[in-house]
């Protein structure tokens, strides 16, 4: 059995050469050597397809050809690891409880209880910003006893 993976375009069924990830904060589409694991938020690409990729209007589109790593390079990479692992959300993915309780029969155009992502995003974030609230801001000792930072 090989583990050779496949394009992921529709309908391709050629060996993927290469990956396609979108950086959503900085719009930029990157495509470049095809990744050690599959990642479900990417996408592998055969050559064919990888060459015509295009970006989303606005955004900027980058190649990357061969990225060449020596064995000193080991602790970037697992930096680079824990990096991109801390902005995935891995908690609770299991769990049995959605932070927003909601029935599968619904009122589409009720926004307090749609699925629509529209309509869900904001209460997620709404919960999101619930679980902060408990963090304050806290001012520099110089600026806290009005003195000017600059002395």
């Amino acid at each position: 059995m090989t583990d050779q993976r496949q394009c992921s375009r529709p309908g391709c069924r050629r060996p993927a050469v290469a990956t396609l990830t979108y950086a959503y904060a900085e719009q930029t589409a990157v495509v470049g050597p095809l990744a050690q694991e599959k990642d479900p938020h990417s996408w592998d690409l055969c050559e064919h397809h990888s060459s015509r990729i295009t970006a989303p209007h606005g955004w900027e589109m980058v190649r990357v050809d061969h990225i060449e790593l020596d064995e000193d390079d080991d602790d970037l990479l697992g930096l680079a690891e824990l990096v991109g692992a801390g902005e995935r959300v891995t908690e609770n993915l299991g769990a049995d409880g959605d932070p927003i309780e909601y029935s599968p029969t619904f009122d589409g155009a009720d926004p307090q209880n749609s699925n629509h992502p529209v309509f869900r995003m904001r209460r997620v974030a709404d919960v999101r910003a619930a679980r902060r609230s408990h963090l304050s801001v806290v001012p520099d000792e110089a600026s806290a006893h009005g003195e000017d930072p600059q002395d």
